[in-house]
């Protein structure tokens, strides 16, 4: 059986070994495709349905709130909606909403006057529109709550684009997943500090900088999501954590590139409720790679 370990740990040496040269000889390549894929998540942030388009986040009380641009309102849309676009009516989790003025809002392309509203809970909630605004009914915890988006925001407006740090292939790690034998649901707290269950898979065991880690992994759509924390934070990264993605594992391996760790919508913009990295997948090491922090990041060392 040693000798068995042994061989082991030799070929594991040796696949570790292969698989980092042949990084660095397709080094160019690897930056070409990062340079593409970091554009692609700048596209995807300005979207007309990226998160730098939320203009407000209201959260709803029982009975009436009213709703429009009138800032005395309990939903206080941007000043191009109605001063009194209506009233929405709020009981035992369900939300309508009354338009009480001569303005349009439409639901999938039809107006409106009166309707119940599906929160997101549901997947897909009802999303109204008013010309360059939407809006729609979230649940977070036991909260209900109006997410309002703008597409002429100023946050969209004036973006400039992610920044980050030197593309290293150091941190583009094959990882050895452990998967549950049934999803297990895990307590997340989120920005808000409601506790939220979400289904984890398993998780991963991987090596940087020749020391073992591990990460708890959630399932986002059939893709491994990782909410983490490690020693950069609140320096030259966001100071709540970043995310990471990977695909699900194949013959138990996935591939964890921290030069893909993102920002959470939350250093965008303060209308968005994240999840917060689990005690678990706090790292006591720095992460140099990925996303900096969109606001006030110190400059990234050179690499």
């Amino acid at each position: 059986m040693n000798n068995e370990r042994k061989l082991a740990a030799l070929a594991l040496v040796l696949m570790i070994a292969l698989t980092a040269g042949a990084l660095a000889a397709d080094g160019p390549s690897y930056a070409g495709q990062m340079k593409q894929w970091r554009a692609a998540r700048d596209a995807e942030l300005k979207a007309d349905d990226g998160w730098l388009t939320l203009a407000g986040l209201f959260w709803l009380k029982e009975g009436d709130n009213r709703i429009g641009s009138d800032a005395t309102g309990d939903i206080v849309l941007p000043a191009s909606a109605p001063a009194r676009l209506g009233v929405i009516e709020f009981h035992n989790g369900k939300a309508t909403l009354r338009v009480t003025s001569d303005a349009q809002v439409t639901l999938n392309g039809k107006p409106v006057t009166a309707v119940e509203l599906r929160s997101d809970e549901h997947q897909k909630p009802d999303v109204l529109r008013l010309g360059a605004l939407s809006f729609h009914v979230i649940k977070r915890g036991a909260r209900y709550g109006v997410r309002v988006k703008d597409l002429n925001s100023q946050a969209r407006r004036e973006f400039t684009g992610r920044r980050w740090y030197p593309v290293n292939a150091r941190y583009r790690v094959t990882a050895d997943f452990v998967g549950y034998d049934q999803p297990r649901q895990v307590e997340i707290i989120n920005k808000l500090g409601d506790q939220i269950k979400m289904p984890s898979p398993g998780y991963v065991v991987f090596k940087l900088n020749g020391k073992a880690y591990r990460l708890d992994a959630l399932d986002e759509e059939g893709k491994l999501f990782f909410v983490f924390a490690d020693r950069t934070n609140g320096k030259t990264t966001y100071g709540a954590g970043r995310f990471l993605y990977a695909d699900a594992a194949k013959n138990g391996k996935t591939v964890l590139d921290f030069n893909q760790a993102i920002n959470p919508p939350c250093a965008f913009t303060p209308f968005a409720t994240c999840p917060l990295p689990p005690r678990q997948n706090r790292f006591k090491i720095a992460i140099p790679a990925g996303e900096l922090n969109y606001h006030n990041a110190e400059e990234a060392p050179a690499q």
